[in-house]
This record gives structure tokens, C-alpha cells and sequence, in this order.
């Protein structure tokens, strides 16, 4: 006999906005997908009336009248598959009990869901799962949280007639490869959720169903495990079991959570809602909030398994202070440490002058606390010496949309590539860089839409399973400006513009210039193949394949703007679309997929050097004024420095002190050595973060910083979507990173008094445009709102431009093609081009300290086979890449992916030196570094570099600089 135990917690009380007794599931599951229908059918479902869009299951109306039907294999967010049959009902006037998950709504259907008869089928066959099922469920990881345990209790089953004499799969050996979760086959039910996930909403198809009947099971295909396997660890599969055969580890080890509190991934711009479910203060595990606006209840292997460097032995919790960088750390109370930091910069201001100190705000905090830091800078310092990290990644982006379109971001929701009939991606790896989003672009890629890729390197996205790539673009890396203008001339000369949007919505005159300038043959495809190596026919019928149907979409990302001329490339995106009338509207638009969790709200926050809150430029007199009014303190009206212009200062002599937040330069910026110059120049380096990364190695006071579970705000996403930030656990060090902000304010003299981070977006609301209508409260009812939010938008602006562009009408820029001044040549006969992997993020400070090690553990350079041939090189060996500006030593690994003469690596491992090669080399117009662009030679070495050589060295020494408990930790922690 079995006894079905199930003590689910019920309880919904809500303690503060966001947290709840943990309730699994506390979205309802209507079982099956919400079906877009013009008509309309009316049916009863035991005996009530409801009406419906055609096409909507049986099922799914049940549950919209309150109406439970058991389900095993069902689940809102899959096709229906009607598998496990527990779902049956009867249609009077039809024969048997159908599945009323495969069973759509009719006209005047009478559907009876509950009777004598239908009960005694679903306990038959809960009787067969059971009978094949392990009787451990007091022990169960699951226990509690398992829907075959509901179902049990939901049909009545007590006891069940079959035993275990027969053939069974209770022996299944555990599948342990993964290590973020298990695979134990032996309580598998074959609903094939696991697979349905994996192929309709992840986008990987890893998973199968092996084998028939009785035989059945899951598989990863070929014998491999799920490590070795096309798993990209999403955890889609395990969100989707109703068993514990795929579960967390971190359930298993420690138990099932007992609360939940909605949050904002911390990783890249998708901005994904997630549930962190705590026991305690312990993180239990991160589950894709299902109503989360941004992912729908989908998530990556980062925000959904790498949380764990949030409490990572690495955390430094205790600010520290030395006079020198060749000294032993001291660490000291908060006081003394904002105090020594507050006395360096005064001291530093009196003898160089008030623009001999500036600040960095981070990508990774929050609106809030960005805002603080620039109001910091402008109040407490004098100056406007502030930048941020979209410095050296998307500022092109704000610079040429700003200029063409009027607004410095993306023009559309995540969720319109779903209307798109033709998508390009450029300088873009969605499913590396934005898994979140890649697996909804594969969505509608494989409903049949048209995707063309320009990139050098071939990436995985064009390779996807049932996705159809009709053109891959392989332009070579610099040549972005001639291949847009090429794109555009092919428009203007086959007559495919739009000449209705053109005349209606653009500047006429500004349009005349630039169709004379695009309409040079210089710009045709056949005179810029040589250029950009597309083939002419190609590049033709691309331009046409974009320009022809009803609704073209431009999604781009870091290849566009890391160049020489980024900004320029970023107008001639905008002029494609303005030229196809593809803005304003739904499926369509130019969207930039920005990096990191908050780099759009680090520029909406006036992190820039000219920009006030809002993008509201210092020198306008009457915008200025308000800050001045509100803050009560003159505000500089010339712009300050940007981050080149500060490290260049601090190796002159005139710029000595930087308070620097959460963001690790001395890695992610270029030139390498340049940078380390710089920081080796100043009198005073405040770094605040959570690790002691390797500009901190160069700091004389740390601040320790609050991951993004410590903390309460709001980070603004990809799609200008602001999203709460909710704390789940006390900060480690006491505070977070605003209230270390403001007592530094405090201690320069300029008095900061917020008591709670909703006082400061209070404070934004009322001084930026764009944020007017926005509030915590609106924010907590609507879930998240896209700016802007203002009196004309209240609950905020999913699609842009939908009427008219903020400057009136939109203007086309001449974009002159004008080549980068890093070419090949006999010396370094190479072009070097950068990017990210899946499994780490950025300089990897938060990745390498998780499990996603496995993945990703050492940065490679990726190499054509042809060029590997010449130099005589195999995969694994290693290699010195130099260029112009340094040297460095990478394994090398040879693959196809790359064209010949192209050469590839990542830079999320700061012993890689990744940008030790790169140059100073910029963007005309925003100074973002030229990343994907360097010369570069590669042979075969058999020793790390010397700057390698002199990192461990220098690394090691800091390390011992520590003090003694904190070198402790690492050393157990290695």
C-alpha cells in the first residue's frame, strides 16, 4: 500500500511587496497556451457558460472558470500533447473521455469533468504511475513540490494493487554530470515536459524520447550525459518535471525553500524576473518569475544556477586601507575607512584643483545608486568628471540614435520580434550574450521567419535546430559603415524604399542629402565587396529580403558599436529602418542588446560626462538650473572627462583620485598596460565591489559592495523596462551600495539623508522626463514599466515612435565609410575581434567564482584552420598573439567558425590578458575603444608573456597583502 503525503504550504501572506510564503506555482497553470483569436465559441463546462478565442483547449477554459482538471504532462507555457491522459472529460455526444488538453473549445460543447466514470479512469492510471514509481517521497527532494504527488492526492489514490515483482525502471542509474542538477531516471514518468521545454521554449532540442512503449525513456542522444551533451544548462527541463527526476542540487542539499521574493537578475540587459526562494537567509535556488514581462518564466544557466559568488569565500566584507599599493591592506570601520577616502580626495582637490578627481559608476548597481554616485560627483566633487561603462561598449549607441531617431535606446519590447517576418542580427551572439531573448528570436525563427547574419565569425544562432539561415553575412571586421551603406544603396536604387514613412515622418531636406550620398555607386555592393568580402549577389538580395516584407527588425550589439566608427554605424542602422518604414510599430525597430544588467540605466542616470540625468546636456542653462534648485549646489556647465581622458590625465599628473564602483577597468577597458599606468598614477583609488578584482589591486581604500540579493532598487533593461531589485538577505558588509555612497557625500560635506532607495527614484522622477510617471508603487502594481513614463504615457511606452519622434521628425546622417586605421599588414597579418561565451559573464568576477567554471575555464583563441596550417598549429597549443600596443599567450583553438585571416577570443579571465593586445584606438564621436578591430600576429610559444608573467607576480603580491583570514580563505577556497 502506498500513502500519498503532501504538505504543499498554502499560505499567500504577504509580507512586503514582492516576498510570499513560498506557494509553487502561485501563477496559475491553465494548462495550456493562450490562443490569439479574432472568433469567439461559447461552450459549458459543468454546467457553467464561458466563451473563449477559438482554438483555446477545453482544459485551459476549465481553468479559467476556477475548474481544476488533473494534468501530468500539460503545462500553460507548452503545446498540448495529451501523453498522460489524466486530463480526460466527457463531450456529450461523443464517444470515450478525450484528453481536454488536446481538445479544442466548440460551439455549444457540453464538457462534464468530474463523474463516477472519469474518476475511476484517472485513479487507474495515477495506480500505473505509481506502480513504476519509487515510494520514497518522505525522503523525496521533491516532497512537497511534486505534482505526481498532487495528482495522487487529486484523484484519491490511497493504495496501489500492483508491486514491483514485474519489469520496472526503479534500478536507473542518477545522472550526476550536471552540476547544477540531477537526473534520476528512475522517477521519470515520460511526460515529456522536459523535452517539449527544451525544444518549444529554450530552443536547444538536447533532450528525446528514446525508445517505445515500456522502453521509453528520456535521453540526451548518443549515450552522452547531460554535461557532455547539447544542454545549455537553462534549466527549462527542470522547471518543467511535475517529478524530482530533474531537480536542483542545491534542493537536494538543502531541502525545499520557505519563502520567495521577486527580484532582477544581475547578468546581462535581458533583465529577467526571477523567484528567490529562501530558506533563512540562504538562497535555495533562483526560479524564472512566470510572469516576469521580460523572460515569461524562462531563464539561462547564469541567472538560473550562477547565483552562488553572492556568498563566495572571496567576498571581501570589511573595508580595508593602505597609503600605498606595495602595502598590506588594513582593515578598518566603516567610519575610518569613508573618512581616510573623504580626507585623500579633499586633500587631493586642494593642492590639484577640483577637476583632479572624478568617479565611475557601475552598470551592475542599481538606478538609485548610480544616480547617487554622478549626483556625488557633480555635488560633493564640483565636477562633472563622471563615466560608466557604457563608455567602452554602447555609448555609440546613444550618440547616433540620439541623433537620427532622438532617443538614446531601443525602439521596441523583447516580445515584438514575435511580429518580425525578417530579422538581421549584426555584431550580435544572442545565444551566447542574451540567451533569454535568443531562445525567443529561435521562436519565431522557426514559425518562419527570415534572418540574415553580418558578423565575421559564424555563431551559433544561424545553426540552431528548425531554424532556416538565409544569409550569413561574413563581413570583414572594420567594414561595418560600407556594408550598411551598401544594404541602403541596394534599397534606394531597386526603388524598395518606403516613400509614404519617408515624406510623413522624416526630415525632408535632410533625406535629399543623404539619398544623394547614398545613391553614389561607390556605396553599390559590387564596388564595396572588395572591401567588405560579402558577395555582391548576396548583400543584393539580402537588402531586398529585409526591405520587402511587411515587418523588418534590426537587432545589434557590441560588433556594431566597438569601433572606430561605431557611432556611425549605429546612424546607418537607424537610416535603414527610417529608409524601410520599419519603426514605429510592432515587429519591427533598431534594438541594441545592451551587455550588462544596468547599462541602460547607467546612461539614463547622467553617468555621461555631458549629461544630466535623462540625457539632459550640463550646458543647457534652464535644465541645468533645476538640478541646481533641487540639489541645492552650482553645477559645472562644461562637460568633464570621459574615462580615456581620465586615465590620460592620471598618467600626465593633473588627475589623482577616482572613486570607482563596481566596475574593474584595469580588466575590461583596452590597452591593458595603459590602464594600469594610469591607476598606478593616482594618489587615491576608491574601489567599491564585492571582490577584490584587479583594479582593486591597484586601490588604497576599499568599500565593500552589495550583490544584487542585498540590496533593494531598480535595474532598466534592453528594452528601457525598469524592473524592481528586491533585497532577500541582510548585506554581507552591513550596507548597501548606496548608503556607502551617500556617507562618503556626507563626510565631503554635501548631506545626503535618503532612508530607503523609493526617496531617490522619488527624487529621479521629479527631475527626468522620461521617469516623471514612475514610482515604486506603479511599479509593484504593473510589474515593470518602459520608459518613457510621463504624463502622456502613464503606465509607460512598449513601442517607440509610434506617431513621431521626439526631435518632430527623424533625420538621416551622412555615414561616410572611412577605414580603421588597424589594418593588416606583413607584421600582423590578423585581425583580432572579441566577444562572450554562455557560460561567463563579462570580466567573469561573478561566473568564476560558480560552477559555469566547467563550461569556460581559460579564455582560447579561435583560429581558421587554413591559418593554423601555416603556422603549424594544433588545437591546445600555446600561442602569443601581439599587436601594436602588447603581448599576450592564448591556447589555441582551431575551428571553422572563423574566416581566414580572422581571429577570435573572450576576456573573461584576467590572467588571459585579453586586452593587453587591444589598442587605444576609438569611436570618432563617443571614444568607445575599438575592441573588435586589432592587427594581430599568432605563433606558436611555449612560455606565458612577460605582461603574464608580471600579472601573476603582482596578483600573488596583493593577494598577501590581504589580511592574514582573508588570505586564508582563498588559499582553502583554491
Amino acid at each position: 500500500m502506498v500513502t500519498i503525503y503532501n504538505p504543499r504550504l498554502a499560505i499567500n501572506t504577504t509580507q512586503n511587496q514582492g516576498e510570499q510564503a513560498l506557494k509553487p506555482n502561485s501563477l496559475k497553470d491553465l494548462g495550456t497556451p493562450f490562443v490569439e483569436s479574432k472568433e469567439q465559441v461559447s461552450l459549458t463546462i459543468d454546467g457553467q457558460p464561458i466563451t473563449v478565442p477559438k482554438g483555446t483547449s477545453v482544459m485551459r477554459a476549465a481553468a479559467l472558470l476556477g475548474i481544476t482538471i488533473p494534468k501530468l504532462c500539460a503545462s500553460d507555457n507548452l503545446e498540448s500533447f495529451g501523453s498522460c491522459r489524466l486530463c480526460a472529460v466527457e463531450i456529450t455526444g461523443r464517444k470515450g473521455m478525450p484528453a481536454s488538453c488536446t481538445t479544442p473549445a466548440e460551439p455549444d460543447m457540453q464538457v462534464s469533468t468530474h463523474n463516477k466514470k472519469i474518476a475511476r479512469l484517472r485513479k487507474n492510471i495515477m495506480e500505473l504511475y505509481i506502480s513504476d514509481h519509487p515510494l520514497d517521497c518522505l525522503t523525496c527532494p521533491s516532497n512537497g513540490d511534486c505534482e505526481l504527488q498532487d495528482m495522487a492526492g487529486a484523484v484519491g489514490l490511497r493504495e496501489v494493487r500492483y508491486g514491483f515483482d514485474g519489469e520496472n525502471h526503479l534500478d536507473a542509474a542518477k545522472d550526476k554530470s550536471n552540476p547544477y542538477f540531477t537526473f534520476e531516471p528512475s522517477k521519470c514518468i515520460v511526460c515529456s515536459r522536459c523535452v517539449r521545454a527544451c525544444e518549444q521554449v529554450q530552443g536547444t532540442f538536447a533532450l528525446t524520447v528514446e525508445g517505445r512503449g515500456f522502453d521509453s525513456k528520456i535521453s540526451t542522444g548518443m549515450n552522452n550525459d547531460f554535461l557532455s551533451s547539447d544542454c545549455v544548462s537553462c534549466g527549462a527541463c527542470v522547471q518543467a518535471c511535475p517529478t524530482s527526476t530533474l531537480m536542483e542540487n542545491s534542493v537536494i542539499d538543502q531541502g525545499q525553500p520557505e519563502r520567495s521574493i521577486t527580484t532582477t537578475c544581475a547578468y546581462c540587459g535581458v533583465g529577467c524576473s526571477f523567484e528567490a526562494q529562501m530558506k533563512g537567509e540562504e538562497v535555495v535556488r533562483m526560479v524564472p518569475a512566470k510572469d516576469g514581462q521580460a523572460n515569461h518564466g524562462h531563464s539561462c544557466v547564469k541567472g538560473r544556477f550562477a547565483f552562488g559568488y553572492a556568498t563566495h569565500q572571496d567576498r571581501i566584507t570589511t573595508p580595508m586601507i593602505r597609503e600605498s599599493i606595495d602595502q598590506p591592506w588594513q582593515e578598518v570601520s566603516w567610519d575610518e575607512a569613508i573618512n581616510f577616502a573623504a580626507k585623500k580626495l579633499q586633500a587631493i582637490q586642494t593642492q590639484y584643483g577640483k577637476d583632479s578627481i572624478g568617479g565611475i559608476t557601475s552598470s551592475r548597481c542599481t538606478n538609485e545608486e548610480t544616480y547617487l554616485v554622478q549626483k556625488l560627483i557633480r555635488a560633493a566633487f564640483g565636477n562633472n568628471n563622471t563615466d560608466t561603462c557604457a563608455r567602452v561598449c554602447h555609448s555609440p549607441t546613444g550618440f547616433g540614435l540620439k541623433a537620427t531617431i532622438g532617443e538614446s535606446a531601443g525602439t521596441q519590447t523583447f516580445d515584438s520580434v514575435l511580429k518580425a517576418d525578417t530579422i538581421i542580427v549584426i555584431g550580435a551572439n544572442p545565444t551566447d550574450a542574451h540567451p533569454v531573448f535568443a531562445s525567443l528570436l529561435k521562436k519565431r525563427l522557426r514559425q518562419g521567419a527570415n534572418l540574415i547574419i553580418a558578423d565575421p565569425r559564424k555563431i551559433d544562432l544561424g545553426n540552431s535546430p528548425h531554424v532556416k539561415l538565409n544569409y550569413h553575412l561574413p563581413l570583414l571586421p572594420g567594414t561595418n559603415v560600407a556594408f550598411i551603406n551598401a544594404m541602403a544603396h541596394v534599397i534606394v536604387d531597386e526603388g524598395l524604399e518606403d516613400k509614404a514613412f519617408i515624406a510623413e515622418r522624416c526630415e525632408t531636406q535632410a533625406y535629399q542629402q543623404w539619398l544623394t550620398f547614398i545613391s553614389d555607386t561607390r556605396h553599390s555592393p559590387e564596388n564595396t565587396q572588395a572591401i567588405t568580402g560579402i558577395d555582391a549577389k548576396q548583400l543584393r538580395q539580402a537588402a531586398r529580403l529585409y526591405a520587402t516584407v511587411n515587418n523588418g527588425a534590426i537587432y545589434y550589439g557590441l560588433g556594431v558599436t566597438e569601433h572606430s566608427q561605431g557611432s556611425s554605424m549605429v546612424m546607418g542602422i537607424a537610416n535603414l529602418a527610417l529608409l524601410t518604414g520599419n519603426i514605429g510599430r510592432e515587429g519591427v525597430g533598431v534594438n541594441p542588446l545592451r551587455g550588462q544588467n544596468n547599462v541602460q540605466g547607467s546612461c539614463d542616470m547622467g553617468s555621461f560626462p555631458h549629461e544630466l540625468p535623462g540625457y539632459q546636456h550640463v550646458s543647457n542653462d534652464v535644465l541645468r538650473e533645476s538640478f541646481e534648485q533641487h540639489w541645492q549646489v552650482a553645477i559645472d556647465s562644461e562637460p568633464g572627462l570621459r574615462i580615456p581622458n581620465m586615465f590620460d590625465a592620471a598618467i600626465d599628473g593633473s588627475f589623482k583620485g577616482l572613486y570607482c564602483q563596481g566596475e574593474d577597468i584595469a580588466q575590461s577597458d583596452p590597452n591593458t598596460q595603459h590602464v594600469e599606468a594610469a591607476l598606478s598614477s593616482l594618489t587615491c583609488l576608491i574601489v567599491q565591489d564585492i571582490f577584490l578584482n584587479e583594479t582593486a589591486k591597484f586601490a588604497h581604500v576599499f568599500l565593500p559592495g552589495a550583490s544584487f540579493l542585498e540590496k533593494d532598487g531598480t535595474f532598466t533593461n534592453a528594452e528601457r523596462r525598469i524592473n524592481r531589485v528586491r533585497k532577500v538577505m541582510t548585506p554581507l558588509a552591513g550596507k548597501a551600495d548606496w548608503e556607502t555612497t551617500m556617507a562618503l557625500s556626507n563626510a565631503l560635506g554635501y548631506e545626503m539623508t535618503y532612508q530607503h532607495p523609493n526617496e531617490i527614484m522619488t527624487e529621479i522622477a521629479q527631475l527626468t522626463p522620461t521617469f516623471t510617471g514612475v514610482s515604486y508603487e506603479k511599479l509593484d502594481q504593473l510589474g515593470s514599466i518602459q520608459w518613457p513614463c510621463n504624463e502622456a504615457n502613464p503606465t509607460g511606452t512598449p513601442t517607440m515612435h509610434v506617431d513621431s519622434f521626439p526631435i518632430g521628425k527623424a533625420t538621416f546622417a551622412l555615414t561616410e565609410y572611412v577605414a580603421t586605421n588597424e589594418r593588416a599588414n606583413r607584421k600582423y597579418p590578423l585581425l583580432l575581434t572579441t566577444g562572450r561565451i554562455l557560460s561567463q559573464y563579462n570580466v567573469g568576477a561573478q561566473t568564476r567564482r560558480t560552477e559555469n567554471q566547467h563550461w569556460h575555464d581559460q579564455d582560447m583563441l579561435e583560429i581558421h584552420p587554413h591559418d593554423a596550417q601555416e603556422r603549424g598549429i594544433k588545437n591546445g597549443d600555446n600561442l602569443g598573439v601581439s599587436s601594436r600596443a602588447g603581448n599576450t599567450v592564448l591556447a589555441a583553438k582551431i575551428t571553422e567558425r572563423m574566416q581566414p585571416g580572422v581571429v577570435y577570443t573572450t576576456f573573461h579571465h584576467p590572467e588571459s590578458g585579453a586586452n593587453v593586445v587591444t589598442t587605444d584606438n576609438s569611436d570618432w564621436a563617443t571614444n568607445c575603444p575599438e575592441y573588435k578591430v586589432t592587427a594581430v600576429q599568432v605563433e606558436k610559444v611555449s612560455a606565458p608573456s612577460k605582461w603574464q608573467q608580471r600579472q601573476q607576480e603582482f596578483a600573488s603580491q596583493q593577494t598577501n597583502f590581504l589580511p592574514k583570514k582573508r588570505q586564508g580563505k582563498r588559499q582553502n577556497n583554491e
